[in-house]
């Protein structure tokens, strides 16, 4: 009896441990065009948010023969063929670098001029800012990235751009101007 009694006491105490440690991570929310139309928020604001990645984005392109240069990503052989590889994972934090249109977000999560990638809000996917490539054809898109054309799969095109928004919240500061008064 004694034996039954510290096992399931010691599963509630390991239960409720994890319960109490899961609120100390950061709640991520798919970011959609209702909630920047909500926000009304400018390039500025847009520069001051932190972007996470809902899913991992492979990106692949085939090498020439000439040389290549790859930085933070892999070199792999396959069916003879030279292809270099960036992977950016589930939860890499982003920044907004432009808009090059309306509703289109340049987002980048790593240092580099043209290390971004591009999202806008899916239609088909409850208008969440999703990855934007300029073709999709069977299971593959095409997106340029770092000066050049990659390719992704197409598990790649629900990839989302998520935020934190309880931080979010609590940095906002709703700010005004005192009139001042006069006596009449």
């Amino acid at each position: 009896m004694r034996t039954r009694f510290f096992t399931w006491g010691y599963w509630i105490v390991l239960v409720a441990a994890l319960a109490a440690g899961g609120g100390c991570s950061p709640r991520l929310t798919p970011f959609t065009q209702k909630l920047y139309e909500d926000n009304n928020w400018t390039e500025r604001d847009l520069k001051r948010i932190q972007f996470y990645l809902s899913d991992n984005i492979v990106l692949r392109r085939e090498i020439g023969g000439g040389s290549a240069e790859i930085n933070k990503g892999k070199i792999r052989v396959v069916d003879g063929r030279r292809i270099a590889e960036v992977v950016i994972r589930r939860g890499t934090p982003g920044v907004f670098v432009f808009s090059p249109k309306e509703n289109r977000f340049a987002v980048s999560f790593e240092t580099g001029d043209d290390r971004y990638l591009i999202f806008g809000p899916n239609p088909s996917y409850r208008e969440r800012y999703t990855l934007l490539a300029s073709d999709w054809e069977r299971n593959q898109g095409t997106v340029t990235y770092d000066g050049r054309q990659w390719q992704v799969g197409s598990s790649a095109a629900y990839a989302t751009l998520m935020v934190n928004l309880r931080r979010m919240q609590e940095v906002e500061v709703n700010k005004r101007e005192a009139e001042g008064r006069k006596i009449n």
